[in-house]
Formats: structure tokens, sequence, C-alpha cells
């Protein structure tokens, strides 16, 4: 019989590895066509089908050159290996029917193995994919990003997005990850923000454009006060969500930010970017100012590089798809949605105090947030008690969703670790800049100025008086602590950071 290769090559390491090869070769053009005549972009198709079969076919490559520099060994040796092929008489019923059984388990074998790769490959592609295999370590973002405006985009859209260069970026910042969840080497909670995130132009902006952001938007609060009475005031106002260009609007407002005309950095001095002691803004016709807070004395020369940004969506945005949200604004949320009462008693402050308790398991939080809010009324007041239990159950049920949706023991994750700095009432936030405290050269300063991102049109005051003007109104705050708001920040008395 006719040899086309060297007699090295006929030895079984060889001929196994070159069955690993082959086969890593044929599941690579398989998902290549596949690709080809699928619709949108396939992320994980490109780290299969470039990086992990490749890496197979490799491996089999070398098993095969094992077994050929082996072979070449013992032929010096003197040990001579007898090469006969077994011989194949079809004639042979018995043999037929073994030759036939063969060819088909390989026919299937092959089939089994593209389909099996396909659907691996679809399944790294899924959501519970994300979420679900690494169950516990994920579990907050998981049950955030099921409640978020994104639940319907892809996990893989926002963290790698299209493009070779990602895939592998993302692979090999994931690879520790696999690591430390394995031997349990992870941190409770998971830092944050992720340093290894693709920059919002390559993905974000895929769908959101900067440059059509304009015009307001009116939205409406309301806000219990945690007195017997859940004390209730109500404010509306326009959001300037405009600045992008001013082409369709005034060039103006929050996305004023988002380099469209304008570029900002900043440098932050903590890992969780939340201290930003300089800004540097580089306007259209390319003119630069620096703002720092009178406190910083460094040179920013000497900081690591990676603690400058150029500032996109993710610095404000930064909780787009898991978001931890605040005991009191969900309670107000809850109350204002006439899902908890809000002429119980002191209901307001109750859950927010239950809520905020350090529970060692979700179990115990859950059980002890039923016993505090039920004994509060049995034993402070009875008659309510026994008149209103299906108000006082269905508060009970509502504080307990907050907790189960927002409060995660295992990995020590809520709110406070978690930080949203798309507003500034309970987190720093725009106030990280906008504090009224970064100053330029020239004596000019970062405005903290309300009207800047925003216009109350509407407010309804404790006392039940309502002020409304389309001008504009100065924010009054329900409660009078005796000194000026404007003095005040939010996060003076609503921030609680650990």
């Amino acid at each position: 019989m006719k040899k086309n290769f060297p007699p090295y090559f006929y030895n079984p390491t060889t001929l196994v590895g070159s069955f690993i090869s082959a086969l890593s070769l044929g599941l690579i053009i398989f998902l290549i066509i596949l690709d080809l005549f699928s619709s949108g972009e396939k992320p994980y198709m490109g780290i299969i089908a470039f990086i992990i079969l490749p890496t197979i076919l490799i491996i089999g490559i070398l098993i095969s050159l094992f077994g050929i520099i082996r072979e070449r060994k013992r032929t010096k040796t003197g040990i001579l290996r007898e090469r006969k092929f077994p011989v194949l008489d079809l004639n042979d019923a018995n043999k037929r029917k073994v030759f036939v059984f063969f060819l088909t388990s390989i026919l299937f074998f092959l089939i089994l193995s593209a389909f099996g790769s396909y659907r691996a490959y679809e399944y790294t592609e899924t959501d519970a994919f994300c979420g679900l295999v690494c169950h516990k370590v994920m579990e907050p973002e998981y049950v955030a990003y099921l409640d978020s405006p994104h639940s319907r985009v892809g996990c893989v859209q926002c963290h790698i997005g299209s493009g070779a260069n990602w895939y592998v970026k993302s692979k090999l910042s994931g690879a520790y990850q696999v690591y430390s969840t394995i031997f349990n080497k992870y941190s409770k909670p998971i830092p944050t923000p992720v340093k290894e995130l693709r920059p919002a132009e390559g993905t974000c902006e895929q769908c959101h454009y900067p440059s059509h952001f304009f015009s307001e938007k009116k939205v409406d609060y309301t806000y219990y006060l945690s007195d017997e009475r859940n004390t209730k005031s109500k404010i509306s106002m326009l959001i300037k969500i405009g600045g992008g260009s001013n082409i369709h609007g005034k060039g103006s407002g929050i996305h004023w930010h988002m380099n469209v005309k304008n570029k900002v950095y900043y440098l932050h001095t903590d890992e969780r970017r939340l201290e930003i002691p300089w800004v540097k803004v580089i306007d259209e016709n390319g003119k630069e100012t620096i703002y720092k807070t009178k406190d910083f004395s460094l040179n920013e020369n000497n900081f690591p590089k990676e603690n400058f940004r150029l500032m996109d969506c993710i610095d404000c945005h930064n909780r787009p798809s898991h978001i931890f949200h605040q005991p009191d604004k969900m309670t107000n949320f809850f109350m204002a949605n006439q899902k908890i009462s809000e002429n119980l008693p002191y209901i307001k402050s109750l859950i927010v105090e239950a809520l905020e308790k350090n529970y060692s398991q979700k179990r115990i939080g859950l059980d002890s947030i039923r016993f505090i809010i039920d004994d509060f009324y049995k034993i402070n007041y009875p008659e309510i008690y026994k008149s209103r239990k299906i108000d006082i159950e269905n508060a009970i049920l509502s504080a307990q969703q907050i907790y189960n949706r927002n409060y995660f023991t295992y990995m020590q994750a809520n709110w406070k670790k978690f930080p949203d700095n798309i507003a500034h009432t309970y987190t720093p936030g725009c106030f990280r800049c906008h504090d009224g405290k970064h100053f330029s050269e020239d004596g000019k300063v970062i405005s903290k100025d309300c009207n800047s991102c925003h216009l109350i049109i509407s407010q309804e005051l404790p006392d039940g008086k309502k002020l409304t003007s389309l001008d504009g109104l100065e924010f009054k705050h329900p409660v009078d602590f005796g000194a000026n708001v404007n003095d005040q920040l939010c996060t003076d008395c609503h921030f609680k950071s650990e």
C-alpha cells in the first residue's frame, strides 16, 4: 500500500493527535461558516472559533509531533514497529457489519461534536451563563440585571461588544475570575467600578447617540418624612438631558459632558472614583481649563495612569444594569404607589430601619423584617394591629420584596457598596465635581447651581402649600434643619458609605 507520509507518522500517538487536529479544524470551519450566515454580532463565536478551538488544534499538532519524534528515536535504537493494517474484507458479512457500525459511529460523533460546539457557543451567549454558572458570586448582579431597564440587552453586548480585540481582553481578565471563583478567592462584594470595562463608545453608544440628546424631561417625585404621620411632600422638575449638540436644541444640559463638543478629563484618588480633586475641560475651540480643589496640592503627573480618565457614559451611569436601590427611595416609591399604606404610623421610618440592619443571612433578614414590623404595631398600636392586619401584612411583604431585591448578605452587596452616580441625593454622584469647591487658576468654579441640570417647576410642601413656576423655583427642604440649604450637599445627611 502506498504511503503518503514518512514512516515515522504511522504510530498511535501521532494518529490520535492528527485526529484531534482534524476534528478541531473541521469545527472551526463549521463555526466560521455558521457565523457568516448568522445575523448580528456574536461575541463568543469569535472566542470559540478563534481562541478555544485553535488552542485544541495546536495541542493536537503537538501530540502528533511528539509521536513522530518518539517514533524516530525508537527506530534509531532498533525498535521497529510492525506496521500492518488490518485486512478489511467487505465480502465477509461480519466484517462488513463492523465496518458499517464503525463508519456510522464516526459520522454520528462528528455531527454530535458540531452540534455540541454550536450549543456550547449558544449557551455562552446567554445571560443565564453569565448569571447562574457562578450563582453565589453573580447572584446580586444577575438579580439586579433582570430588574433593570437593560434586561433585554445581553450581558456580552455590554461587557464584550464586537471586535476580536475585546474578545481577547475580556477573556484574559475573566481568566482570573474563573480561578478566584473555583478557589474561593473572590472579593465580597465584587469590586466596582470594573476597570477592564470597554469604553462606552463601543457599547452604550451603539444604541444611545450622545449628539441627539436634547430638550427636557419632566419627572415627579413623592417623599415621606420619618415621623408618625409619614408627612408627604412632592416635587416636579424638568431634567435638562440635552447638551450633546445645539443643532436640535440647547447646547447645555447634563450631556454637555459627553465628548461631542467638549471633552472632560478627571483624576480620581480612590478606587471607586468618588473622590475627584482634579478636572480638565477642553472646549470646542481647544481651550483647556483645569479645576482643582483647594486641598489638592499634589502633582497630577505623579499619579498612576489608570487614575486619569476621559469622562464617558459609565462615569455617571455607572449602574445601568446592576442597580441596588436605596431603602428610603424604594419605601417612598412603594408608598406613593399604594403598595404600602401611607397612613400607618411610622411605617416609613420603621421599614427603612428594618432594611438597614446588618443580618447574617438573607433568610434571617426576611424573618426579622416581619418580626420588627409586626411587633412594633402589636406593642405600640394594638388597636391598629387588630383593625388593619391586611395593611400591616402588605407593608411587611413590600419591605421583604425591597430587601430580597437589593440586599445580598453572602456577597455583602447593597446600595452602600455600589453607589449610583446618576444623581446626588443618596450618593455623591454629580457632587463629586459640582460641589462648588473646584476652582481654576483664574477664579472660575464648577457650579453646584441646581438649575444647571434641572428646573423645579412645582413643589408641594409638608404643610400642604403648593408652589408653581415655569421659570423655576428655589428648592425648599421639607425639613427645616436650621441652615441654608444652598450651603449643604444632599450627601451630607443622606449618604452612608461603607
